[in-house]
């Protein structure tokens, strides 16, 4: 009989995904339409994230121009960049708001990576919390021998040792991204 890593295997992806989507909301000095997704702007009575009500175009490697579809949203979009408080400068005209990236300098640089590893921390601990519960469930098998258990624990922290190397890999991808700018 063996145990069923399945949903292990998924909520370790999930970790992975999460420190994915994490990085791609953090400002390397470059536009990325990825960092507008946090943002809602009200529209026509409900918040919706900007991309559902409008198109994000890079016009160059630190200058975003984000039209809506509808022109009168302009200045609603404008209203929910501004309360964002992301460093970001705009200039809006009648068919869009241009969102200029401010170059990086070593002080944003720190601050940055400060985050970075935070987000890291965050996702090393969904993974441990992931390890826990499969702990839990392989020691709460009746139907597990001792050396099946542990041999499944085994194969446990492998999956474990995996998934924190592919987090380690993504975070210096990122570091590197940042440093570089």
């Amino acid at each position: 009989m063996n145990f069923d890593f399945t949903q292990t295997q998924e909520a370790l992806t999930d970790s992975e995904n999460y420190l994915k989507q994490e990085y791609l909301q953090i400002s390397t000095g470059r536009a990325n339409p990825a960092l507008l997704d946090g943002i809602n702007v009200e529209s026509y009575g409900s918040f919706q994230p900007i991309k559902n009500i409008a198109s994000i175009n890079l016009e160059d490697a630190r200058t975003m121009m984000v039209s809506p579809w509808d022109k009168g949203q302009i200045k609603d979009i404008e209203k929910a960049l501004v309360d964002s408080q992301l460093p970001f400068s705009l200039s809006t005209n009648d068919t869009g708001i241009r969102v200029h990236i401010p170059q990086m300098t070593e002080e944003s640089k720190t601050k940055i990576l400060k985050l970075v590893k935070e987000k890291l921390e965050d996702a090393r601990v969904k993974v441990r919390n992931v390890r826990h519960d499969a702990i839990k469930a392989i020691d709460a098998g009746e139907d597990f021998s001792d050396d099946a258990k542990a041999n499944f624990k085994d194969d446990l922290q492998k999956k474990v040792d995996t998934s924190n190397k592919k987090l380690e890999e993504i975070y210096l991808a990122k570091e590197t991204d940042i440093m570089s700018v």
